[in-house]
């Protein structure tokens, strides 16, 4: 499988925000926008406290007109995130690490961002 980077400015706003965040609790960003044929993956990070592979869905919201930013993270979205952490794994030769699902949301409401990470938001066994 091939992988790429996608360069879209849509989200690149949150997407700063979240990895500013995961940097400051001590994740070290691997790859932002990695994107292949199934979809992409916002961030991939590591924690070098044990090697775990941490894959960020991040999701930007202003206002909740279609629902909180977390609500939008379904099944399907967990799914394809499944397969596309599988594929990079494989890819990178990670296969074997300790691998870990986060979700940052970033609300903006009357030009405030509230931030909220779910560490271990969900596992290959609860899709």
């Amino acid at each position: 499988m091939r992988w790429f980077t996608r360069r879209h400015p849509g989200g690149a706003t949150s997407e700063n925000e979240a990895a500013r965040h995961l940097e400051s609790i001590g994740l070290r960003i691997v790859e932002r926008n990695a994107a292949s044929s199934l979809g992409e993956i916002d961030l991939v990070a590591e924690d070098p406290r044990d090697g775990t592979v941490v894959f960020v869905e991040v999701k930007g919201r202003t206002g909740n007109s279609f629902g909180s930013a977390l609500e939008s993270v379904t099944p399907k979205k967990r799914r394809t995130l499944a397969k596309l952490a599988a594929a990079y794994l494989q890819t990178n030769r990670l296969s074997g690490r300790p691998v870990r699902f986060d979700v940052v949301a970033v609300e903006t409401t009357e030009g405030r961002s509230a931030l909220r990470h779910i560490p271990n938001a969900f596992s290959l066994d609860r899709i």
